[in-house]
């Protein structure tokens, strides 16, 4: 959107990656030259928060705010691979007398340092997406709980089909987006493992590819026909449909 556009976002919702509202646009910071610097964010709860530019995407009406955690993993999948780079270069010219042996101290020294730290904020990462993913693990529990119960009540008719329909669509859905977060999760922890353990050809896609691979997989149609056979102790990975038709009429 054009700095003009941007205005207009003002008290719109803001939407995570998955769909779901979770706040609203409340005001911008710009710097004295005007640009936009941040974005202070009105959230569900009623908490307000600075956020950067970065950390939300402006496409027309559509307000899309991107996981910090995501943010992080991208730019750290981006910087390692190049300081790798960087660094064997500086180790070539040297070895082929093209830089002085003081010089090549300082810049590999330089570079070292910066990786250094770049693989301690990359563990902090993995830690934070097994987090995510654990919560993310328990939601699709609840919800396939939930799923059962409604199934049981509408069996014994003690929910209508009316009022079925719309409670199963809407935890059907929140199913999905639940398994979508949690793949995105487990890619954030297995790109960021990747990169750790010494391997720079893996590299996380940048940020709006990532968010474009989300999208598509939120698309992905879902079949709402009534769910067979009985849930299992364990949850299957996604399709989540595969399980929410498991559950379907379940003996509870």
């Amino acid at each position: 959107m054009s700095t003009s556009n941007l205005f207009l976002s003002l008290g719109k919702p803001i939407k995570n990656e998955y769909g779901k509202v979770i706040g609203k646009v409340a005001s911008f910071a710009l710097a004295p030259n005007g640009k936009f610097d941040a974005v202070f964010v009105e959230f569900a709860d009623g908490q307000f928060s600075k956020q950067p530019m970065e950390n939300l995407r402006f496409n027309g009406s559509e307000i899309t705010f991107v996981s910090k955690i995501k943010s992080q993993a991208n730019m750290l999948c981006d910087q390692i691979p190049l300081l790798w780079r960087k660094d064997q270069a500086v180790k070539d010219l040297h070895d082929k007398h093209k830089i002085a042996p003081d010089l090549f101290q300082e810049l590999h020294n330089s570079f070292e340092g910066v990786l250094n730290q770049l693989k301690k904020d990359g563990q902090v990462i993995i830690d934070e997406a097994a987090v995510e993913i654990a919560r993310c693990e328990e939601e699709i529990k609840s919800l396939s709980y939930a799923i059962a119960n409604l199934e049981l009540e509408h069996e014994i008719g003690q929910v209508d089909e009316e009022t079925y329909n719309t409670a199963f669509n809407l935890l059907q859905d929140s199913l999905k987006r639940a398994s979508t977060e949690k793949t995105d999760h487990e890619l954030i922890r297995s790109k960021v493992s990747s990169i750790l353990i010494g391997d720079p050809s893996t590299q996380m896609p940048k940020a709006n590819k990532i968010y474009a691979e989300t999208v598509t997989t939120q698309q992905k149609p879902i079949p709402t026909s009534t769910p067979v056979n009985a849930p299992t102790a364990d949850l299957p990975e996604p399709p989540v449909v595969v399980y929410v038709k498991e559950i379907g009429k379940a003996g509870l």
